[in-house]
């Protein structure tokens, strides 16, 4: 079993035992059909993935790599609020009749702020510490913005970034307020350890812990059927993760650039549906 598959079984296993319940609640989110989406869910769960061990990718069922790339670059590398500039439809449920999700995510990356050492976004900010600066603990993004919240078509579920160096190794901190386990949780996760990869390549770095602190981590009513079959499915080993080893250039990463040797994972034959 990969690692990723452990944690995850870990996890769904202690909020189906000891989660609560929001089902005698009014809560905001909803099915495509009207139907209010209850959850149950666990305060603070924390994962440590060792990027050096293996690659973070689950097995027990499979996760879209290149489409979960493709919108890591759409925020990070493109820094766009626009759904037409992403290949997945996975955020049309936010966008407007322009395609825009409001001030949020990617547009929040890609404000520049004044430093004394010039102008940056965030990301740039990231990249330029790592290079010159770092020993920094200062090294972070963060996209909760409360002044632009009444302009966000969705508020940030992942929204902040902490980078550390050791030494010659790169570890990261991601924050989520809230997680839908079944949906998200290895898209994200495998989201942040491509970053990583990224960001260490960019800076001369080697790649160490992915640490995921997830603050409302829950499982929506009708996901619990299909999480349940999934703690019951074969396991493989963790596959090879390969980036193309002449980039260094941020910007100049494509999902292309990325691939999973040998990955093999259960088949999943439910359709999953997306909380609103």
């Amino acid at each position: 079993m990969s690692f990723a598959d452990k944690v995850f079984k870990e996890n769904i296993a202690d909020i189906l035992a000891n989660g609560f319940s929001d089902a005698e609640l009014d809560v905001r989110p909803h099915w495509e059909d009207g139907a209010p989406a209850h959850t149950v869910k666990k305060f603070c769960i924390v994962n440590r993935y060792d990027l050096k061990n293996e690659f973070p990718v689950m097995t027990l069922r499979r996760t879209a790599f290149k489409s979960a790339i493709d919108e890591l670059l759409w925020i990070w590398q493109k820094k766009s609020n626009n759904i037409r500039d992403l290949k997945s439809h996975i955020w049309d449920s936010w966008a407007d009749e322009n395609g825009s999700i409001g001030k949020a995510y990617g547009y929040q990356l890609g404000v520049k702020h004044r430093y004394k050492e010039g102008e940056f976004d965030q990301v740039d900010r990231v990249i330029y510490d790592l290079k010159h600066n770092p020993q920094s603990r200062r090294i972070m993004t963060n996209i909760y913005v409360h002044a632009d919240l009444n302009e966000m078509n969705l508020y940030p579920c992942a929204y902040s970034v902490t980078f550390n160096v050791s030494g010659k190794t790169l570890n990261c901190i991601l924050n989520q307020r809230s997680q839908d386990m079944l949906t998200a949780n290895n898209w994200n996760v495998v989201q942040y350890a491509v970053l990583e990869h990224m960001m260490a390549r960019v800076a001369g770095l080697e790649v160490g812990e992915l640490v995921h602190v997830i603050a409302d981590a829950h499982i929506y009513d009708r996901h619990i059927p299909i999480v349940k079959e999934m703690l019951l499915k074969p396991e493989y080993p963790a596959p090879k993760f390969v980036m193309d080893p002449d980039k260094d250039d941020f910007y100049a990463f494509t999902p292309d650039d990325f691939r999973l040797e040998g990955y093999q994972f259960s088949e999943l034959d439910k359709k999953i549906e997306v909380a609103i």
